[in-house]
């Protein structure tokens, strides 16, 4: 039976946004990029989040992926409040509940897809047996343990893809973080790794995924829709995809999170 520390913690949203506001702020103008957002996000779940270019995606993603702290509200994750952590806090909270898929794979080139997966466990300093096993365990699971000496340039993309899937889930994250993870592949290769994201979603992992793609969004258990900077109730046309220049800041969002990888 479980104690009760975990019982409660089992009853905690995995992440859980009050009135959260992220503004950028120039010599010339100030950005609203996320306007008083409010979402709910339980164990178990596979959330698309979904908007046109520029609707404050990346930068939520952003946020909820401590890489970034919001200007104003609260961010919780398993009851935490996180929103005013420093920027060591952040990271170290980052490898230790946090895994990242990236659009553009992200990948290593001089390192083999071991060595690429083995990465975010070196950074944690575990002992060289543990991250052996916990490599070849989760290389065999995402059906690429054939290719664990390979070069990233010698992979296609979807297989490619698979091997961030890997890293992104060998430390057993609390919640994966995916940013637009089909963006690079053919239409073939995405929707094979978006079967893969559901498979681990049905074997329990929580998912946050940012796509612009309502079929894609599909796939999750349920859709949270932003337009300029806000949570609407509606996509704002038949499939959510209008044009607009990113805010300020969100176009580096990637180039950070790959940071945090590398």
């Amino acid at each position: 039976m479980p104690d009760g520390h975990n019982l409660n913690e089992k009853e905690k949203p995995m992440i859980k946004t009050t009135d959260l506001v992220k503004m950028f702020t120039t010599e010339e103008v100030e950005t609203t990029a996320l306007n008083s957002i409010n979402i709910n996000v339980e164990k178990g779940e596979f959330v698309s989040i979904m908007g046109p270019s520029g609707c404050g995606k990346s930068t939520l993603l952003s946020v909820l992926g401590l890489l970034d702290n919001p200007t104003s509200g609260s961010y919780k994750f398993l009851g935490e409040e996180v929103s005013n952590y420093s920027e060591r806090e952040r990271a170290d909270y980052r490898k230790a509940h946090l895994g990242f898929i990236f659009q553009s794979f992200n990948l290593i080139d001089d390192l083999s897809v071991y060595d690429n997966v083995e990465l975010p466990l070196v950074y944690r300093e575990m002992p060289k047996s543990e991250r052996r096993a916990k490599v070849e365990a989760i290389l065999e699971q995402m059906g690429i343990a054939h290719r664990r000496n390979h070069f990233p340039q010698q992979l296609s993309g979807g297989q490619q893809q698979r091997v961030a899937v890997a890293r992104a889930l060998v430390s057993d994250p609390d919640v994966i973080l995916a940013d637009e993870p089909t963006g690079n592949l053919d239409s073939e290769h995405g929707k094979e790794v978006m079967g893969l994201l559901k498979q681990l979603n049905s074997q329990g992992s929580t998912i946050v995924m940012v796509t612009h793609s309502a079929s894609y969004a599909r796939y999750g258990n349920r859709t949270i829709y932003l337009f300029d900077g806000s949570v609407v109730d509606k996509p704002t046309n038949g499939n959510g995809e209008l044009g607009k220049t990113p805010q300020p800041g969100e176009e580096n969002t990637e180039k950070q999170l790959a940071t945090e990888v590398r």
